[in-house]
Parts: C-alpha cells; structure tokens; sequence
C-alpha cells in the first residue's frame, strides 16, 4: 500500500506548510462572502439617461399632455419583486453629457425624446397617423451587456406607456443609435478589452514568483550584500516585467486581429494604458512577494489579488457601479480602487468606441495615481520584510 504512505507524506508536509492549505481552502469562500456584500442589494437598478426636448401639447378641452414626463413616470414604476426600482431615468440638459455618461459606462443607455413626442401621442389616440420626426431613439455601446438589459427593459415600458396612452401599438416609431464602431462588434470582439487587461493582470504571478525565487535562493541576500542598491533590483525586475507585459499585449492584439478582431482607436493608446498597469501589478506582486519565503508559497498567495483584480474590475464581467463619491463629475465606487477597472473603461473606449487620449485623460490619470500608488507599497513592503541588511 504505497498509495497510502504517500498520503501520510503528503498529509505531514500539509501540516509543515498548514497556511498554504488554509489559503487555498478559504479562497473559494472568501470570494462567495465579497460577491455577497456586493451584490446582495437585489436586482441590480439600471441608470438611464434621458435627453428629451418634448414639448407639453395642450389639447381643445384645456388639459395638457405631457407625455415626456408622463413616460418618465412609467420607467420609474418599473420594480422588482422586493420593490426595488429596475431603472433610475436622470434627466440631462445636453446630449453631449448624457453621451459622455454612457461613454463612461455610468449610464447604461441614453434615452432621447423628440419635441414632437407629446404631439404624436396625441394624434396616435385620435386616430392620426404620427409625424416622422417623432422617431425615439436609443442610444449605447452596444456591446456593453448593462445596455442591452437597459434597453430592453426601458423599451418594454415605453411600448407599455403608449399602449396605455394611445390604445394602439408603437403608434411612434424607435431607433436605436451604436456608439462608435459598437453596432458592427461580433461577440467575440467584445471579450478582447477584457482579455488584453487580463493578459496585464497575469502579470502578477511573474512578479511575485520572480522575487520570491530569488529570495528563496538567497539570491537577494547575496545581492545587497554587493554594491548594488535595492532600487537597481527593483527597477530591473520591474522593467523586465512591465516588458513582459508589453509583449502579452501585442501578441494578445495580433492575434485577437488575425482572427477578426478590428480596433477602432489607437494602438500605441492602448499599450500606454498597459503599461501603467502594469506598474500597479508590479506593486501587487512585490506585496505578496513580501510575505513569501518560496515560490510556492507565492503563487497560492497570487491567487487571492489576481481574483479581485480579475473578477472585480470588470474585466470578466460587468460589476455594478456603487457610487461612494463623485469627482470631476465621474462617478467613484470601491471598484474604482482596483486599477484594471479604469483600464477596461479605458481600454473599451479606445479599441471600441474609438477614443483618442483626449477622451480617456480621466482613466489614465487614475491609472497613473493608483499605479504609483500600488508600486510604492509594494517597493516599501518588500524592503522592509527581505531587502534590510543588518
């Protein structure tokens, strides 16, 4: 029974490394208790910005229609089963803003109403034929999935309001309107921002697996023993690692275009926002690295930041935008403190929507904060747990 003997090898050395297999027995779980607080709120409530230009119709018996607002009205009754509001309408004075809202993805769609709406309301439920100009028009990225659910659900009470209204069915005609090159994206187009971001997070493991190792070795020891600084170590690891990640994104970017993929902005724009971060993964690699004394021991510790950068930015799937507070007129949530977060937005809006650097400033000085930020913790913990020589 050989079989068994190896497992009383396996089981005593589990009791030598017992935090290693509590790490990797409590990473499921801990991800179960974070989606809990996140998501436990109910069914997620979509924002919808609204652009209208209707004009209230006064009728010959002296009432007013206003069926602007009186559609408002019918998406704000939309609820869930716990009485939750399904879409929250705000109201923007400018299409431009309202555009920028669902650029940035804090607005799901753009709803836009035309100053005839009331009139065609009206002439729809005394038997009239509807103007042309009448036309509602969605607007969105279109291969954002909050889009499509906002859509449909918004579109659904539009058809209901009218129904009501009019008594007859979609007497106005909807359009809906793509955002950048995102009306002719295939399914597959629309996971390659994603996946370019996960390329850069992946980083994580080269960067802490690469110090652990030498400070597994002795190596590190032998190093600073030397005339070389602590910050030659560091810039040279990190500059091997951020160079890594450059390559990942170009062979990831070649051959997401050799099989169709098509960009619509800059590439050199998106290698920039890689590479910064990059830089802020570095700094989480470093981080684990310091609390490691082997390789092995810092890839089971890799997985737990490698899943909130991966499945909390984003870049797997959208997460729902928790307003904690609002700066430059952006929208900033606890997402908002993981950098790859702001590289998807960024990333979505170049390869996307066609942005220039003009239009993603916002995301890359985010990026460029956080990631500072994260590399000056990781650099000052590792110094202070295995680069101070005695």
């Amino acid at each position: 029974m050989m079989a068994l003997s190896v497992l009383r090898k396996c089981l005593r050395e589990a009791r030598r490394e017992r935090w290693l297999v509590a790490l990797t027995l409590a990473f499921a779980p801990f991800f179960v208790g974070l989606y809990a607080l996140a998501f436990s709120g109910g069914t997620a409530s979509y924002v919808v910005a609204v652009v209208s230009s209707d004009v209230p119709m006064r009728a010959a018996d002296g009432t007013t229609l206003d069926a602007g607002r009186e559609l408002l009205d019918a998406l704000g009754a939309l609820r869930d089963a716990s009485g939750r509001p399904l879409i929250r309408a705000v109201v923007f004075a400018d299409d431009a803003t309202a555009r920028k809202r669902v650029a940035n993805r804090e607005a799901a769609a753009l709803l836009v109403l035309p100053d005839g709406f009331s009139r065609a309301v009206a002439a729809a439920r005394a038997g009239d034929a509807p103007t042309a100009d009448a036309a509602v028009t969605f607007v969105g990225d279109l291969t954002n999935p909050s889009y499509v659910v906002a859509a449909v659900m918004a579109g659904g009470a539009l058809d209901d309001y009218l129904q009501r209204a009019t008594g007859r069915p979609r007497p106005v005609a909807i359009r809906e309107e793509p955002m950048g090159g995102s009306g002719g994206r295939t399914e597959f187009e629309t996971y390659v921002p994603g996946i370019l971001v996960f390329a850069v997070v992946l980083l994580v493991f080269l960067a802490a697996m690469s110090v652990a190792r030498e400070i597994e070795s002795g190596t590190l020891r032998r190093l600073l023993l030397s005339r070389m600084r602590a910050v030659d170590f560091v810039a040279g690891t990190s500059a091997y690692i951020v160079l890594v990640g450059i390559a990942s994104v170009v062979a990831t970017f070649l051959v997401a275009s050799a099989l169709g993929f098509r960009s619509q902005g800059p590439l050199w724009l998106a290698i920039v926002v890689s590479s910064v971060t990059a830089l802020s993964v570095i700094g989480v690699g470093m981080m684990v690295a310091a609390f490691s004394r082997s390789v092995t021991q810092a890839f089971v510790i890799a997985n737990f930041p490698l899943g909130l950068l991966m499945f909390f930015s984003g870049a797997m799937f959208p997460v729902p935008q928790l307003e904690l507070a609002r700066l430059g007129g952006r929208s900033l949530g606890p997402c908002d403190l993981l950098p790859p977060t702001h590289a998807v937005n960024a990333l979505n809006k170049v390869l996307t929507l066609g942005a220039g650097a003009g239009e993603v400033a916002f995301e890359l000085t985010a990026l460029a904060v956080l990631s500072f930020a994260y590399f000056a913790a990781g650099v000052a913990l590792l110094r202070r747990m295995h680069m101070r020589i005695a």
